[in-house]
């Protein structure tokens, strides 16, 4: 099993985990979010466009104010304004959880809300998103936030997770960890050095573009795992004549082995912290005896 992208049959939480069952809507309480910052947005600016490896002449250039500002701004000799504070931001991708960050290390409100799933102002995206999973069964379908914990799933999903340990399933699902831990998924994974690299290059990419603490954290966490170091051990395999079209999620489960791929969807205009970091991970049949067991059929 792959990062959920968000999925756990059960009830979404706030940000990640799931529950025992679905959460009732109840009256929004979406507030800013607002993580604590250190003073100053000078070394925060200046941290985001060394990750993204633009100059400052560049950067002030793409978003409209002077070379001078910029580097006044990041040295704490000038306080920007949100409008300005933005438009950097806007240029250098930076996610709307760090630009209320931003907001905030300048004196400024924060500017973008994070509301639950179970809030009412989400009650429709968490209504499009089960019919989304439901409508996938027989297929395994989930919503992860960004830390791969999941969220919501499907049936599919929940019959995965079923074969789980139950040390691994608190106190949150993660998808990441049940996917590469030798008492989760890496035990059933019969292609698990192409799954888990493909895994790990996806994290160690979201660390570096992120800086998230928390997926620092997992990281360094998986990659102590034996069934990671084995691999980092393993002598490097000559790169195939013909490379498959897509890299397959092969598992032995306890109906027969099932080969599948997946796709991962976001939202495409989120202006709501929680909505910007789900993602939706759908898994397809990748050879007609994968569908047929899926589907609950015999193989023909």
């Amino acid at each position: 099993m792959r990062r959920p992208s968000s999925s756990s049959a059960p009830a979404a939480t706030r940000s990640g985990g799931v529950s025992a069952a679905s959460a009732p809507a109840r009256p929004s309480t979406a507030r800013p979010s607002t993580t604590r910052t250190p003073a100053g947005v000078g070394p925060l600016l200046r941290d985001w466009r060394t990750r993204r490896r633009v100059s400052q002449m560049h950067l002030a250039l793409d978003a409209g104010v002077s070379p001078r500002h910029l580097s006044c701004i990041e040295t704490g000799r000038a306080r920007p304004s949100p409008a300005v504070l933005l438009a950097l931001a806007e240029r250098l991708d930076v996610p709307l959880r760090e630009r209320n960050r931003w907001l905030l290390a300048a004196g400024h409100a924060p500017r973008y809300g994070e509301a639950g799933l179970g809030d009412a102002a989400l009650v429709q995206v968490r209504a499009a998103l089960q019919r989304l999973l439901d409508a996938h069964d027989p297929y395994p379908g989930l919503v992860v936030d960004r830390h791969w914990n999941l969220v919501l799933g499907n049936r599919a999903a929940q019959a995965l997770v079923a074969v789980l340990p139950p040390h691994l399933c608190r106190p949150v699902i993660n998808v990441m960890r049940v996917s590469l831990h030798p008492e989760g998924m890496a035990s059933r994974t019969a292609n698990f050095a192409d799954w888990a690299g493909t895994m790990l290059e996806m994290l160690a990419r979201q660390v570096a573009q992120s800086g998230d603490p928390q997926l620092q954290a997992l990281q360094d966490e998986v990659l102590a795992y034996p069934t990671v170091q084995a691999l980092a051990r393993a002598p490097a395999r000559p790169p195939a004549e013909s490379p498959t079209l897509l890299v397959p999620c092969v598992l032995d489960l306890p109906q027969g082995r099932v080969s599948m791929f997946t796709t991962l969807t976001t939202f495409g205009t989120p202006r709501d912290v929680t909505l910007q970091e789900l993602s939706v991970e759908l898994f397809y049949p990748a050879d007609a005896a994968s569908e047929a067991l899926l589907r609950g059929r015999a193989p023909g």
